[in-house]
């Protein structure tokens, strides 16, 4: 199985090196990521001028093809799909990213913006995600169980696969949960902070706060209860 590893936290991430590690149980890996940081991208494609894809000789994973380009995400996608890879990949992997993608949060995200454009080329997908400045243990111990389970499930055009690990380590985690709808609202509870000047009015987020949601069933309830959320995301153009 041909594997493309893609994320939106860009190419000297720790989260995409442990990915393309983790990947390597299941098939060839080829790794096209961002030369910088695109978080918060969603499925956002640059229409003017060349990009430059780099390969990464000194990527931190053996055994693996690794290139960087100079765009988004989903630019990554498509230079690989169009560009890179001599044959189509057989799946994506999207991640890991430095951030829970749950609730609202999911429509901003560039790790779920990349694997949906893997549906776009035909490809299926799976978006993983964590908290923020995890340490990855929880992603190193349970990767290879939820990944076979979800490679044993017919794999959709239509939607990706969601799954975010919890921030706990591994013995506190209390469990695999499926079928993890998104939460109404955002994880990332952000306030806004303006300015008013000469120049105008300038405004920007600031004192993000980390939601609590109880409501039973929701990807943030399982994550607040330190159990691994595993999701559907349809896709906005089926």
């Amino acid at each position: 199985m041909r594997i493309l590893v893609v994320n939106d936290d860009g190419i000297h991430a720790a989260g995409i090196a442990c990915l393309a590690d983790l990947a390597k149980e299941f098939g060839e890996v080829w790794v096209v990521a961002p030369m910088n940081q695109c978080s918060a991208m969603s499925h956002k494609i640059s229409v003017h001028g060349y990009m430059k894809i780099q390969e990464e000789k000194d990527f931190p994973v053996e055994g693996v093809h690794a290139y960087s380009v100079d765009g988004t995400p989903a630019d990554c996608v498509k230079a690989a799909c169009r560009v890179i890879m001599e044959e189509k990949p057989d799946i994506v992997f999207s991640g890991v990213n430095n951030g829970y993608n749950v609730g609202y949060d999911i429509a901003y995200s560039g790790t779920v913006g990349a694997a949906m454009d893997g549906l776009l080329h035909g490809i299926p997908a799976i978006a993983y995600s964590t908290k923020m400045k995890s340490d990855l243990a929880n992603v190193k111990k349970y990767f290879s169980i939820v990944t076979k389970g979800i490679l044993e499930q017919e794999m959709s055009l239509t939607e990706i696969w969601n799954v975010n690990f919890p921030g706990c380590q591994p013995e506190e985690t209390q469990g695999i949960l499926w079928d993890r709808f998104p939460a109404k609202t955002e994880y990332y509870l952000d306030h806004v902070q303006v300015d008013d000047n000469e120049e105008g009015k300038f405004f920007k987020y600031v004192n993000i706060e980390e939601c609590i949601d109880e409501t039973e069933g929701s990807d943030i309830h399982a994550l607040n209860h330190n159990c691994i959320s595993i999701g559907m995301i349809h896709s906005i153009v089926h």
